[in-house]
């Protein structure tokens, strides 16, 4: 299987990289953290204008038409600059969502203003406890007893929840459903449910990775200039192995999410196995990372005042994000073992 990507691919997330290099700050994201929101509309409006918002938008509804695959470079350049807003939920997980809707007017009007940036939209689901970024939210995406509803924000209430990455805005909802906001009975939904926490959870898995390298970064640089004895720590062995190890789980997580990028882009009947798959080896990866990071800064690594911990604690925050460890393992076991799934390279790679 080719994991390969092509130039346009590569050009749209070097586009990307080289705009959250210069815009997407650690300084941008302490003072985000001392705001009453945590959030910036003007970062928003840039993002919007990068075309960000728009690239899973169909373009009948303004724009970009593109699929997961682009999103695993897109998430992955996210998570490495520790993106705040809500990106992904709005213009990746959320779009996969409407597009499964029936066409109305308000689902295309819906999908029109997330591709210019003009709406942000909050999703609840049954693995997460919490909703993000309610507060800023256009429009919430919510289950209840097993539908799907659409609410304005006038229409719940919420309640901050405190998480251990302050980037991470986090609130319990109270609304009351009906009939005028249902958009799916318990049988229409449970398909959309399923359709939003794989496409959740493969998002965190990119970021997640981003997020292993950027750690990795860290510590490398950390380690170069950092001196005992008169030569940086870099040089010796011991360290050299913690990094090391970092690296080689980094690259053998590195294709399994992008295996889970073809299998929500060709809608494969194995999507969450394959998904729930790229969690776990993305999320162990970043867990060694954020564990070694930390140990090759020595007493530093858990300093406020080093930008290390912006991204550890993101780590930290995603690990229970759309199913924690857990959660995903048993939904790889039941996938694998309790259906007796053919498993194998002869089962994985289809001979031409």
């Amino acid at each position: 299987m080719d994991f390969s990507f092509d130039e346009d691919q590569e050009a749209l997330a070097d586009g990307a990289r080289r705009f959250l290099m210069t815009e997407l700050t650690p300084e941008l994201i302490r003072e985000l953290w001392e705001s009453e929101t945590g959030r910036s509309e003007r970062h928003w409006a840039q993002l919007a204008e990068q075309g960000m918002t728009a690239v899973s938008v169909p373009q009948a509804q303004g724009g970009l038409g593109l699929s997961a695959m682009e999103w695993a470079l897109l998430a992955q350049t996210w998570g490495y600059f520790g993106g705040p807003d809500p990106l992904i939920d709005t213009a990746f997980v959320s779009v996969a969502l409407l597009q499964r809707l029936p066409a109305s007017d308000w689902r295309d009007t819906l999908l029109a203003q997330i591709a210019t940036g003009g709406a942000r939209v909050a999703l609840s689901h049954p693995v997460n406890p919490y909703v993000a970024d309610a507060h800023v939210a256009h429009v919430l995406l919510c289950e209840r007893d097993g539908e799907l509803h659409r609410l304005a924000p006038s229409a719940c209430s919420h309640r901050a929840v405190e998480s251990v990455d302050p980037s991470r805005r986090l609130f319990s909802l109270d609304w009351t459903p009906d009939a005028s906001t249902r958009i799916a009975d318990a049988s229409n939904a449970a398909p959309l449910l399923d359709l939003m926490l794989d496409h959740g959870a493969f998002s965190v898995a990119a970021q997640l990775l981003g997020l292993t390298q950027r750690v990795l970064d860290a510590a490398i640089d950390y380690t170069s200039q950092r001196k005992q004895f008169g030569k940086p720590i870099g040089a010796y062995q011991a360290v050299k192995h913690l990094l090391a190890d970092v690296a080689i789980r980094y690259e053998f997580a590195r294709p399994v999410v992008y295996r889970a990028a073809c299998a929500l882009a060709t809608d494969d009947p194995q999507r969450a196995l394959h998904v729930s798959h790229a969690k776990l080896a993305a999320l162990s990866a970043a867990q060694l990372a954020a564990r070694h990071a930390i140990q090759v800064h020595g007493a530093m690594g858990y300093t406020w005042e080093l930008d290390l911990q912006i991204f550890v604690k993101r780590i930290w925050a995603l690990a229970g994000n759309w199913g924690d460890a857990t959660y995903h393992r048993e939904r790889v076991a039941r996938t694998v073992i309790d259906a007796r799934a053919s498993i194998g390279p002869a089962s994985t790679f289809v001979q031409e």
